[in-house]
């Protein structure tokens, strides 16, 4: 079994807590669906934030969502200027037997042009 990432990212209108639980929890929910994840197979997930966003941390709806043996960390993402903004970004590192190829790294909202 190999240990391999699977990346994703979002967009939130404004800067409010409901709406960073409820992006970050839609994505996380579409990355475990599309990847076919089983909780224990997630060594760890990395989230960030734009400079934009504090009103919560994202990692707060992993707990929400009751993924409570994982380990989370979240971190504020560099501020480039004319980057995207409102964007949370995850980084999850799992435990697979899927080839990166695979492996279905998910872009909702605004963020779909962050991957071609």
């Amino acid at each position: 079994m190999n240990t391999r990432g699977l990346r994703g990212a979002t967009t939130v209108t404004e800067n409010k807590r409901e709406l960073i639980i409820a992006a970050t929890k839609e994505l996380l929910l579409k990355i475990s669906d599309e990847n076919k994840l089983v909780i224990e197979d997630i060594a760890a997930i990395h989230f960030s934030l734009t400079h934009d966003l504090n009103a919560e941390f994202p990692a707060a709806a992993a707990r929400e969502l009751g993924w409570n043996d994982t380990p989370l960390f979240c971190m504020s993402e560099i501020n480039v200027p004319k980057s995207l903004p409102r964007c949370i970004r995850v980084l999850l590192l799992i435990n697979t037997d899927k080839s990166a190829k695979e492996i279905k790294h998910i872009y909702l909202r605004d963020a779909v042009g962050l991957r071609r």
